[in-house]
């Protein structure tokens, strides 16, 4: 009798154990069906709230040459017309080809077969909207097609060059492919679409590990494997942290390929992903938590938010990506992803992201109210915003890389991060400019005059050989300074931004060769005239020059000829025409120059000639300093011991004692200082200050008696420089 109970317990137990598994697993299931779904719908465009929106994109024409990842994903957004469909149709050859690709192609950037899997998903997505309103007869036609086409991608199974494309570019496309037609594929096909998906492995890093992963995803949703969408899940969000190497940096910009700013590139990718899976996986047990829904809101209110403006994308946010019109594509990337991170945020958050949406695209003409200065200290870039006009400021160092030239992208980019110098006030002042750029003449750069061609190396040689590069801000007004070691060419040169203009300053300038050095003041499309005041005073397309300080100045337009392909290899030779206007000052040779000079944005030529530049009292612009007192208070960067000479005459000696950036702001009753280091103490008289300092601390201070206020000092978690 015992063991007759005993039996039965356990065979309740096993029951019950059973029971639950089975439960588990049809529950499992469930949620893997609904993200199948969720995913098709969006690949379709079913989401009614970014309707409008799409309105507004289908207004771009769309690109017929695309490498870029952001902009091929972009224009899968566009609607699909039938025309296309049918041109497809008959144009298909018998074994599934087209004979307006190029298959053999060898590129490593825009490979051409990429355009077979982007018209089979083309192809699916007109078959997933309209099987259930198109005539039986041009359904089946386009599923006859697919079939085809399909078919020859699994038979000759083509290879890039660029392993990209083979791990993540086709994946990425055709997985989506495969859901959406999964209904009507055969077994064989089933198997050859996984065989595709296998391409992509779990590995990586920062952007690339999230494609890599999010195929993967597909391929789990295709074999209806539970276990490994979440594994794919769990590789996708643990990219959603701060600090890594690669991603998410504490400043809110983005690494990838190294400490590289990649707002533009793969840093775009990621917020856009992470808002799709954010979306996604919405609703279901695999939702990403609070903490990484706030990481990724975050990175686009704190960081993106700061690169564009009335709807237009910050060149020195571009990085290697130098496409055509890729200023408007990949603002409107960030348009779609912020519009997804809006459904798992906040009241606030949404209400943030709503004012980012309306300030950019739905009404960029009116004055902006996102204002303020700040400095990515992670990536020695800096963003000035007024309610008139913005400027970008991009740099490198020995901690941070500068430009990089992959797969033919980027052929001439060798000098953007040398101090490029970008100012906006409608947003499209260098809309489509590159092929008529003299690269040598980027806004903002000092380097060699020269005919030669661009350098195009990548290596670590070609870095700026220096840490002394880093900003300062008070949140409305800063300084930011770097020096530039590159190429046997030396230079300090220092950037104060205001809300009326930006002060540029450069110091001990020269080169260890007789070549012609020059700094190029703005480079941009001519737009009216220009007025000229004393080989002083300049103005152009809404922006004022003034020189403060007898040059060489050289300020002309020009008929300028290129091409895109020039200086991004995917794109086909084809010559192009447009009249350029560019100022530059040409430097002495022989001795070690200097410069200073003002530009003020959203000017006008009275408002140039009337500007009274006593109110800029630079006292200071040498190998050892750039001083500058404007508006009661003061801009300091220090290169050698020195002693400062203050406006008001008092002087403060300055000792060599290791790298520093202090930033002193005003606060009620007292300024206050920030450093790296306790040790340090600065005394000055009662004046507002606001200074970036490399390499000090004070010889000797005054007493507390002789200073009326004393400036304390903080820690502060990293200091560029």
């Amino acid at each position: 009798m015992k063991d007759t109970r005993y039996m039965k317990r356990i065979f309740l137990s096993v029951l019950f154990i059973c029971t639950f598994l089975s439960h588990l697993t049809a529950q499992t299931g469930k949620e893997s069906e609904l993200i199948k779904q969720n995913y098709i719908r969006s690949v379709i465009g079913q989401d009614e709230s970014k309707q409008a929106f799409l309105q507004l994109l289908s207004k771009i024409p769309p690109e017929k040459e695309i490498s870029d990842q952001n902009v091929i994903e972009l224009q899968q957004l566009y609607p699909i017309r039938r025309e296309e469909i049918h041109r497809l149709i008959s144009t298909i050859r018998g074994d599934g080809s087209w004979s307006d690709i190029n298959y053999a192609d060898t590129k490593r950037s825009g490979w051409e077969p990429k355009q077979h899997a982007e018209r089979i998903l083309k192809l699916t997505k007109y078959y997933a909207r309209e099987k259930e309103n198109a005539s039986a007869q041009e359904i089946s036609a386009v599923t006859s097609i697919i079939h085809q086409a399909m078919n020859y991608w699994f038979t000759e199974k083509l290879v890039c060059k660029n392993w990209w494309y083979n791990q993540i570019g086709i994946p990425r496309t055709l997985g989506p492919a495969f859901l959406l037609f999964e209904a009507e594929m055969t077994e064989k096909e089933k198997q050859e679409a996984v065989r595709v998906m296998e391409q992509s492995h779990f590995g990586m890093t920062g952007q690339n590990k999230v494609w890599l992963a999010g195929n993967v995803l597909i391929r789990g949703l295709l074999l209806n494997d539970s276990q490994l969408v979440k594994e794919a899940r769990e590789n996708i969000g643990s990219e959603i942290v701060l600090g890594q190497k690669e991603g998410i940096q504490p400043d809110w910009s983005f690494h990838q390929h190294g400490p590289q700013q990649q707002f533009g590139n793969y840093g775009l990718s990621f917020l856009c992903n992470m808002s799709f899976y954010s979306e996604l996986f919405a609703g279901t047990p695999l939702a990403f938590s609070q903490e990484q829904q706030d990481i990724l809101v975050s990175l686009l209110l704190k960081g993106y938010q700061w690169i564009v403006w009335k709807g237009h994308w910050d060149v020195n946010g571009l990085n290697r990506q130098l496409f055509h019109s890729a200023d408007l594509h990949k603002s409107f990337n960030l348009l779609f992803a912020a519009c997804s991170l809006m459904k798992g945020s906040n009241k606030q958050q949404t209400q943030e992201i709503e004012a980012f949406i309306a300030r950019n695209f739905l009404h960029p003409d009116a004055e902006n109210d996102f204002t303020g200065n700040k400095f990515f200290k992670d990536s020695d870039l800096t963003i000035h915003r007024t309610s008139d006009w913005m400027a970008s400021l991009r740099m490198a160092s020995s901690r941070v890389i500068g430009t990089e030239l992959v797969n033919e992208d980027n052929l001439k980019g060798y000098y953007m991060a040398d101090g490029g110098v970008y100012t906006y006030i409608r947003g499209d002042e260098y809309h489509n400019i590159f092929p008529f750029w003299n690269w040598r003449r980027i806004p903002g750069i000092t380097t060699y005059e020269s005919n030669a061609p661009i350098p195009t190396d990548n290596g670590p040689n070609s870095r700026n050989k220096t840490n002394f590069t880093g900003g300062a801000t008070n949140g409305k007004q800063g300084i930011t300074a770097m020096h530039l070691n590159r190429n046997g060419l030396s230079a300090n040169k220092v950037w104060i931004f205001t809300n009326e203009f930006i002060l540029c300053l450069g110091s001990d300038i020269h080169a260890d060769s007789t070549a012609t050095l020059i700094t190029s003041i703005d480079q941009r499309f001519k737009n009216g005239e220009i007025w000229t005041e004393g080989n002083r005073r300049y103005f152009h397309d809404n922006t004022g020059y003034i020189l403060l300080q007898d040059e060489l100045c050289l300020a002309l337009a020009e008929k300028k000829k290129g091409q895109w392909h020039d200086f991004m290899g995917m794109y086909a030779p084809r010559m192009l025409e447009d009249e350029i206007f560019s100022i530059y000052i040409k430097h002495p040779s022989g001795v070690p120059a200097t410069y200073r000079y003002l530009v003020l944005p959203a000017s006008t030529q009275e408002k140039t000639a009337a500007f009274d530049i006593s109110k800029v009292q630079v006292l200071q612009n040498d190998e050892k300093a750039q001083v500058a007192f404007i508006d009661k208070m003061y801009y300091v960067a220090i290169w050698q011991a020195t002693t400062l000479k203050l406006y008001n005459g008092k002087k403060i000696p300055i000792k060599k004692t290791g790298n520093l950036s202090v930033s002193c702001r005003r606060y009620p009753g007292f300024p206050s200082c920030f450093s790296q280091r306790r040790d340090l103490r600065i005394y000055l008289p009662a004046i507002s200050c606001f200074q970036a300092i490399r390499n000090i601390s004070p010889s000797r201070p005054p007493s507390v008696r002789e200073a009326p206020h004393r400036l304390s000092l903080l820690p502060i978690p990293r200091v560029s420089g």
